[in-house]
């Protein structure tokens, strides 16, 4: 969706300090109405039949939390100086001041930015009309792309440490509509975080009304990318939500996850130094924040074990290795103590420091860290055991165990992790993770007893449980979209019946040469015409085809798939008897578009992010188009360009050339 604009000026005919009538209904729909779309806004204004101090209570929960406001401050009218001084009040940017014909004096607003433009005959000067509209709109686009620069409002421009309120906080509870529909589509985000269609949140986060809402999803769908392992379409989604709120510390740690994960994949790009030096701008923004100092940590205890660690090294050189990259060590510690000395009851950062000391103690016989070891070693203990989350209580457990590997005996490690063990909800990947920590520690011969003690308390347990069948992923996505058959009406051919065996031969070839086969997915729509003939030639190589909807079904087969021909009907159910997965609607999994949004090109966004959802490198897309432009966002052309951007592996059968 695009950003929401609302504009507080005068309504109908109205005379300025000079006499002269302005019909300001004719300002806004002659320059600013066309200006702000022509700039990519929607535009909202309050109702005409307003009165001073009457502001209906709607459009003051807009103009509170729109993405930017517009003041037309020709007269000095009460109302839009109330609007405007609200506005200033609650957010540092977003405005656009304009004047008809002068320039304002009251208040202190003579140094701002503004746009003058030109009256004749009580509307906006059609000499000058074409240029003005074209300034605006730059000057709204130039406004829009320095969101996070100059502080436009006077008032935190005079208070430089005043922060803005959070915009959750600017709930009107008489706003009832507003926040209705923004609850039912946060509902949906969420319920499709859970369910994990990211596609769905990706498209949700396009339609959100304004900046904060479309942050807050893209945060949502970057966390949900980094935890199913798509670091690099995680990372992206992340960044477009921190353009918009830079400060937001729960999307700068998830951005460091992801820049972590990136590094120690060998991405090209990335690298432990660039997610290290992430961290460190963060903490200078939140240098309190115990969770991003234990962010820091892991990375450069990933960046100490690289150091030493390689499977085919002999142990004893391994503990060399390590001993001899004890600065990279020391690093880690201070990392991890930095973060527990923060906030004691951070015992996850504290266990780390406590173990990489001992090791530190074990590696190079340096006693610096005796001291606070002892001193740290109640404190996480009792850190742990004050633990009041349920949900926590395994990670509790398992820290007590942790802490016996450091500084108990072999029965009483055995007996702190099957205390762990019992907090456990049958979670193998859990115990998987605290059992790899220990066999880091014993390829360093570090407290072997205790050690092996753990690791077979783990083993036992594992031994009971089967390691959960991951998600079905596919090896590779194949993404199509082409033209329905040309109705017999059909002025200029585009994708005649006459040449269906032609494009059949051709969609053949093409996965041929891709080597499709029953490992892969397919995703399309289903439409008569190149959908459903790609569908076949799918179901004949065995690949696994889903079909997302722009309406519910009945809706759609009597527009896209019996709209030329009934022959087609018969085609479509053979296809989808042979479906292995449901068919979804956007209506049902996304509610229904909102206003302005084209059915069609929604669901090829929708298919297009479903498919980028599954891992970049895998998205194959396949179409068949004529070449035509003119396509907005969800159009054959955009969804051509997204793929072909992101990594060249696009296939175009040309409908002329057939």
């Amino acid at each position: 969706m695009k950003p929401h604009a609302f504009v507080a000026m005068p309504f109908g005919v109205k005379k300025d300090a000079q006499g002269i009538e302005i019909d300001f209904n004719h300002v806004y729909a002659e320059l600013i109405k066309p200006s702000l779309e022509a700039a990519g806004l929607e535009v909202f204004r309050a109702d005409e039949e307003e009165r001073a101090g009457d502001i209906r209570t709607d459009m003051f929960q807009e103009l509170l939390i729109a993405d930017l406001v517009v003041a037309d401050l020709t007269l000095d009218n009460p109302n839009v100086w109330y609007e405007l001084g609200v506005r200033h009040a609650l957010r540092a940017r977003g405005v656009v001041l304009i004047s008809g014909g002068r320039v304002p004096t009251a208040f202190d607003l003579y140094t701002d930015r503004k746009l003058r433009y030109s009256i004749k005959d009580r509307a906006p000067d059609p000499a000058t009309l074409q240029q003005e509209k074209s300034k605006l709109a730059d000057m709204v686009k130039a406004t829009m792309e320095s969101w996070h620069g100059r502080k436009v409002s006077p008032v935190y421009n005079l208070l430089p440490y005043l922060q803005e309120p959070d915009w959750r906080s600017l709930r009107l509870g008489a706003a009832r509509e507003f926040w209705e529909r923004h609850k039912d589509w946060e509902g949906r985000i969420i319920l499709a975080g859970k369910a994990g269609q990211i596609g769905d949140v990706l498209v949700l986060a396009d339609e959100a009304p304004i900046a904060a809402f479309r942050a807050e999803a893209w945060l949502t769908a970057g966390e949900a990318l980094r935890k199913a392992e798509r670091f690099t379409f995680g990372l992206e989604q992340l960044e477009r939500g921190l353009a918009i709120e830079p400060h937001n510390l729960r999307g700068l740690r998830e951005k460091g996850i992801c820049l972590q994960r990136l590094a120690v994949e060998g991405k090209p790009g990335h690298s432990l130094d660039r997610a290290r030096d992430h961290y460190r701008e963060v903490l200078e923004i939140f240098p309190t924040d115990p969770e991003t100092w234990a962010l820091l940590g892991r990375v450069d205890k990933d960046a100490w074990v690289a150091a030493w660690h390689q499977p085919d090294k002999p142990p004893q050189l391994m503990r060399d290795d390590a001993a001899y990259e004890d600065a990279l060590l020391r690093t880690a510690i201070e990392s991890y103590a930095t973060a527990y000395r923060r906030y004691p009851g951070h015992y996850y950062s504290g266990i780390n420091a406590l173990t990489l000391m001992h090791l530190y103690r074990y590696l190079t016989q340096d006693v610096r860290y005796d001291k606070e070891m002892t001193m740290m070693a109640g404190a996480v203990r009792f850190a742990a055991e004050m633990e009041m989350d349920p949900n926590q209580a395994f990670w509790a457990k398992a820290t007590i165990g942790d802490l016996e590997i450091l500084v108990g005996t072999p029965d009483n490690t055995k007996a702190a992790y099957k205390e762990a063990l019992a907090k456990n909800d049958k979670d193998w990947f859990a115990l998987d993770s605290s059992r790899g920590q220990l066999l880091l520690l014993k390829k360093l011969g570090f407290k072997l007893d205790n050690v092996d003690a753990g690791i077979g308390t783990f083993d036992r347990a594992l031994e009971k449980l089967l390691k959960p069948e991951g998600k079905w992923q596919p090896r590779q996505v194949f993404l199509f979209s082409g033209h329905l058959i040309d109705a017999p009406t059909r002025s200029t051919p585009r994708f005649p019946a006459a040449k269906e065996s032609a494009a059949v031969q051709k969609i053949a070839e093409a996965l041929q040469n891709l080597g499709a086969g029953s490992e892969d997915l397919a995703l399309t729509q289903g439409a008569c015409g190149g959908d459903l003939l790609f569908t076949e030639v799918c179901q004949q190589r065995g690949v696994k085809v889903q079909w997302l909807q722009p309406f519910e079904e009945p809706t759609f087969i009597q527009k896209s798939v019996v709209c030329h021909s009934e022959t087609w009907r018969d085609r479509y159910l053979k296809a989808k008897a042979k479906l292995t997965t449901t068919i979804r609607s956007a209506p049902e999994s996304l509610g229904p578009p909102p206003k302005g949004i084209d059915p069609y090109e929604r669901c090829n966004l929708w298919l297009l992010y479903t498919a980028l959802s599954y891992g970049v490198p895998k998205v194959q897309f396949v179409c068949l188009w004529d070449g035509g432009g003119g396509d907005g966002s969800g159009g054959t052309a955009h969804m051509y360009q997204e793929v072909n951007r992101r990594t060249g592996q696009v296939t175009w059968i040309d409908s002329r050339t057939l």
